[in-house]
């Protein structure tokens, strides 16, 4: 059994630990509430955005010459793989890599073996893990500095550019989305191009009859960039979201260790203290017995 002053030593330094989890657990909590509130106001007008352009995509199916609706041969491959800059967030970047490795292993693995597949990393911890396995074409570790949709909306026209120009047949999204500070589902999302909308029984017995004014090309024109943007912006905001989720859950469970972790401790001291104290008592006892003699 330890002594008494290794058991204080690693009580001190239990309870110094669980001290930081329960700081970092609420300035996870304080964080998430923005980010949460900011996901659940944008998520309507994005879903409704989206509707929006696969209703006009198919009213117009078949007369539309959007660069961004080109559907190619999928051999440069472009993909955008979302996690964090920090750790001290239970799997959520573990979950990030494992499923990207298995996008571009299961999926993609003609184009990754001919070379002519990209990797787009947002954090640090998934652009240190790639830069050590393969090129990373750029990465944008800076973007949850400031998040928001001004300095998302560049970077989402710079990917549009490079799809127009062919530099890629096919862009995918790799990212946590988030549905509470315990759940996160790990979505693969096509950005681009611009899929086609489901046709249903329901769709094809009532089709859309829509009057442009002034004229499809120009609303096209406006809602598809509009709608990619908004896209690629609820993706970050939604792995943002996840990723405090992740870190008030994973301190939450540490401080809560740390706890039971201390309850041990403290009855491994006192079964110590005991011990040491019964000692002295049979010592004392025993040199009276001596003295006696």
């Amino acid at each position: 059994m330890a002594n008494l002053k290794e058991v204080r030593i690693r009580i001190a330094s239990v309870k110094s630990t669980q001290q930081i989890t329960s700081a970092m657990k609420m300035v996870a909590a304080s964080k998430l509430r923005k980010a949460q509130n900011a996901i659940i106001k944008l998520r309507p007008y994005a879903s409704k955005l989206t509707e929006m352009l696969q209703n006009l995509s198919a009213s117009i199916e078949g007369d539309s010459d959007s660069p961004f609706a080109q559907q190619r041969e999928p051999r440069n491959i472009l993909i955008l793989t979302l996690a964090s800059n920090r750790g001290l967030c239970g799997a959520f970047n573990a979950n990030v890599i494992k499923a990207t490795n298995n996008l571009i292993a299961n999926t993609y693995g003609a184009a990754n073996k001919a070379g002519t597949l990209r990797l787009v990393t947002f954090g640090r911890k998934v652009t240190e893990y790639y830069n050590k396995r393969s090129a990373v074409y750029a990465s944008y570790d800076h973007i949850y500095d400031n998040l928001s949709f001004e300095n998302v909306a560049p970077l989402a026209e710079e990917l549009m550019k490079a799809f127009s120009e062919k530099e890629f047949d096919r862009i995918v999204i790799v990212y946590n989305q988030f549905k509470n500070a315990a759940v996160q589902r790990l979505i693969s999302e096509q950005f681009l191009p611009i899929q086609p909308p489901e046709t249903t029984a329901v769709k094809q017995a009532n089709p859309l009859d829509y009057i442009f004014e002034p004229n499809k090309e120009d609303i096209l024109n406006e809602l598809i960039p509009k709608s990619l943007k908004i896209q690629l912006y609820k993706a970050l905001l939604d792995s943002y979201a996840s990723e405090q989720g992740a870190r008030m859950t994973a301190m939450h469970q540490a401080t809560d260790n740390a706890d039971d972790l201390l309850k041990e401790l403290r009855l491994s001291y006192n079964k110590a203290r005991q011990t040491a104290i019964t000692k002295e008592i049979l010592e004392i006892v025993g040199g009276a017995e001596a003295l006696k003699a």
